[in-house]
């Protein structure tokens, strides 16, 4: 089904791309996941439009966003605060909103986190490619002619009946992520944690490390104390398949987390971030501090249930909030 033209951007920003939650199962043909880098606020966002979870957005990053309405809808931004308007009004994240016909959102700048998410109630109309609308942009293909967003784009939203009962509501404030810096990650040791010395892996989980401006969608980059590798460790290995939240540690022993436009790696693993963290990972600047913390696969078990139970209780609410409609 064809979509309805419903955007023209205006300005792309610095970096604006559609993405879903991502491509998963084709990491065997060197294809990496790609997607939102935020999947909880992605999540969140669908379900205050009354989108399935995995609906395509606009995930955007730092400012510059111009989008103007070419026909009346209903959105929400999560993620980061980048100080998004509605014309000359404040548009209140985390919440629902009526964008009439003509009226323009923007994005001026960072209050807090780096990325925001724009859904639409239908969600962004792009073609699926290998089980996913995200924007690859390595090999170019998958979310907006497989490239980001420039100025005079026109975005579609999938059909959808009476998306107006979708306007006004509001995400559980006391579960909104907290995006504060410096950032604090937890992380379980491993797969290659045994290829450090221990002066290394006490290095890693004790001192601060400041992010890098070389950093992007493949991976965050930081500057720090060396971790170091026990005598005798060659610096690589035989590459392999390597998942989002991963941590390497190559030559220069700075280490780098792995984002979702990487599908291998050759660097040792020392350790990777807890799924309930990998959100926030999103969210990091260049120029934020981060600090590593390691906890028990029981405690980040535990911390992804938590999360997820979030995410079912806000979606319980939004169901007995429409019966009673």
């Amino acid at each position: 089904m064809a979509g309805v033209n419903t955007f023209e951007v205006l300005s792309p920003g610095i970096m604006s791309t559609v993405q879903d939650l991502g491509r998963f199962g084709c990491a065997r043909y060197g294809v990496a996941a790609s997607g939102a880098l935020d999947g909880f606020a992605v999540r969140v966002g669908n379900l205050l439009v009354g989108n399935p979870e995995n609906a395509a957005v606009v995930e955007t990053a730092l400012m510059g966003l111009r989008i103007t309405a070419m026909r009346d809808a209903v959105v929400a931004v999560t993620g980061g605060d980048l100080q998004a308007r509605k014309g000359n009004e404040p548009l209140a994240v985390w919440r629902s909103h009526l964008v009439r016909e003509g009226e323009t959102i923007s994005f001026t700048g960072p209050v807090n986190g780096l990325r925001s998410y724009l859904a639409v109630a239908g969600g962004i109309h792009a073609a699926t490619v290998m089980g996913s609308r995200s924007t690859n942009l390595a090999s170019g293909f998958g979310g907006f002619q497989g490239r980001p967003l420039r100025k005079g784009d026109i975005l579609a939203v999938e059909p959808v009946k009476d998306a107006l009962r979708f306007a006004g509501r509001a995400f559980t404030p006391e579960w909104i992520p907290d995006y504060s810096t410096p950032w604090r990650l937890r992380i379980v040791w491993g797969p290659q944690d045994e290829h450090f010395s221990e002066e290394g892996r006490q290095t890693f989980v004790t001192a601060a490390f400041t992010v890098s401006p070389n950093s992007d969608r493949t991976g965050i980059r930081l500057n720090g104390p060396v971790v170091t590798r026990k005598p005798g460790m060659e610096e690589s290995i035989i590459s392999e398949g390597i998942l989002s939240g991963a941590i390497q540690i190559p030559g220069d022993g700075q280490p780098i987390i792995i984002l979702g436009e990487t599908a291998s790696g050759g660097y040792r693993k020392i350790a990777t971030v807890i799924s309930a963290d990998l959100p926030l990972l999103g969210q990091i600047t260049p120029g934020d501090e981060v600090a590593f913390e390691a906890v028990a696969m029981d405690a980040a078990v535990q911390a992804l249930r938590e999360m997820e139970e979030k995410v079912d209780r806000f979606k319980q609410s939004l169901n007995e909030r429409q019966a009673s409609l």
